[in-house]
C-alpha cells in the first residue's frame, strides 16, 4: 500500500477559516441525558455526537478514520437492506463485520418486509452492534420509490411500529427510528405527532433521530432533498417539549461543533452531523470529544492519524478476495 500525504486523507477544508470552539458541553447537559440505556450501550457516553449513516459513505474504512480522531462519537453503518442481510448469509462479514475498535456503532437498516427485517436482526446480532436504527428517512427514488422504504414509512406509522417490534423481538440492544419531519404535503406538526405517537406507543421506540427537513418523494434528488425542503428546527423543539418521555437527536444542517454545542445548550438530547463530518473530517471530529464530551482530545497529529490508517489499510487491502477492497475504495476517504 502506497504511503498517502496528509492531503489524500485530509480535504483542503481542513485549510478554511475555524469558527471559535465554543465551551465544552456542561456537566448539567450531560445530567439531562437520563441513562445510557435508553440511547445506547451502558459502557460508552451518551450519543451527545453522532455520524449520520450515508449510503457509499459511512463504510468500515471511513469509521476506522473516524474512530481513531474521536473515540466518543457514535458512529452509524450505512444504510443496509434487510433483503441484502439475509440473501448475503454466506458472506455477511463483507456487510456487518467491524473491528472492535469503533464501538459505539449503530447498524442501520432498511426494508419493508417484516420477515426479512426479522431474520436481518436476527443475523446481525452476532457481530455486536450497539443499536439498531431502521430507516425512515431516505428519499432517493430507489429506497422510497422502487424499494417503498426509506421516508415513504412515514406515510405508514402502523407498519414501522410493527417493523420496531420485529427489530425489538430480535436483539438484546436499543433500537432507534431515523426519520424526516414529513413527507410531501404530509408535513405538517400534528402529522409528525401522529407519526412519533404512533410509533411509540404500537413499540419499544424511545429514541428518534429527527432529520429536520421533510422529504419530497416527487422526483428530485437526494442531494435536492438535503437542500431545498426548509429545515424546520422548531419542529424538533417541540418535539421535546410534547413528548418529554422520549428522547430525540436533531439532524439536518448542523455542520461544526460550535453548532453542536449550541444545539445541546438549547436542550437538544443529541446532534448528529452528515456531510460535514465526512467532507470536512479533521475539523469536525478532531474537537469532539473534548469540546462536545469534555473529555481529552487524542492528541494525535494528522500524521499520527494517517499512519494509523495506513496499518489498517494494509491489513485489509484484498481481504474480500477479488482485490476487494482495493486502493481506490480505502483511500477515497478524506
Amino acid at each position: 500500500m502506497r504511503r498517502l500525504s496528509a492531503l489524500d486523507l485530509f480535504s483542503n477544508n481542513s485549510i478554511k477559516s475555524r469558527r471559535t470552539l465554543s465551551v465544552c458541553a456542561t456537566k448539567h447537559q450531560l445530567h439531562n441525558i437520563k441513562t445510557h440505556i435508553e440511547m445506547g450501550a451502558e459502557q460508552y457516553r451518551p450519543p451527545l455526537f453522532s455520524v449520520a449513516p450515508m449510503m457509499e459513505w459511512t463504510d468500515k474504512h471511513y469509521r476506522t478514520v473516524a474512530r481513531i480522531i474521536s473515540k466518543h462519537a457514535w458512529l452509524y453503518t450505512e444504510m443496509l437492506a434487510a433483503e441484502t442481510i439475509v440473501y448475503q448469509q454466506g458472506n455477511l462479514d463483507r456487510f456487518l463485520a467491524f473491528p472492535s475498535e469503533q464501538h459505539p456503532i449503530v447498524l442501520q437498516i432498511g426494508g419493508n418486509n417484516l420477515d426479512n427485517i426479522a431474520k436481518a436482526t436476527q443475523l446481525a446480532n452476532a457481530y455486536g452492534f450497539d443499536e439498531i436504527n431502521l430507516n425512515c428517512g431516505c428519499p432517493s427514488a430507489k429506497v422510497a420509490g422502487h424499494g417503498c422504504f426509506g421516508a415513504r414509512l412515514m406515510l405508514d406509522p402502523k407498519f414501522v411500529s410493527e417493523a420496531m417490534s420485529v427489530i425489538a423481538a430480535n436483539t438484546d440492544v436499543p433500537v432507534s427510528v431515523k426519520c424526516r419531519i414529513g413527507v410531501d404535503d404530509h408535513d405538517s406538526y400534528n402529522e409528525l405527532c401522529d407519526f412519533i405517537y404512533k410509533v411509540s406507543s404500537l413499540s419499544p421506540t424511545k429514541h428518534f433521530i429527527i432529520h429536520s427537513r421533510k422529504a419530497m418523494l416527487n422526483g428530485i434528488s437526494p442531494a435536492d432533498n438535503r437542500r431545498i425542503p426548509p429545515l424546520k428546527y422548531e419542529y424538533y423543539y417541540a418535539l421535546l417539549r410534547d413528548f418529554p418521555d422520549l428522547r430525540f437527536t436533531i439532524n439536518g444542517g448542523i455542520d461544526c461543533v460550535d453548532e453542536v454545542n449550541a444545539a445541546l445548550r438549547e436542550g437538544a438530547h443529541g446532534v448528529m452531523v452528515g456531510r460535514a463530518a465526512y467532507n470536512n473530517l479533521w475539523n469536525t471530529l478532531a474537537h469532539v470529544d473534548s469540546a462536545v464530551y469534555g473529555e481529552p482530545s487524542s492528541g494525535l497529529t494528522r500524521r499520527q492519524v494517517l499512519e494509523q490508517y495506513q496499518v489498517y489499510g494494509d491489513a485489509v487491502l484484498g481481504t474480500y478476495g477479488n482485490n476487494r477492497p482495493n486502493m481506490r475504495e480505502l483511500i477515497r476517504v478524506h
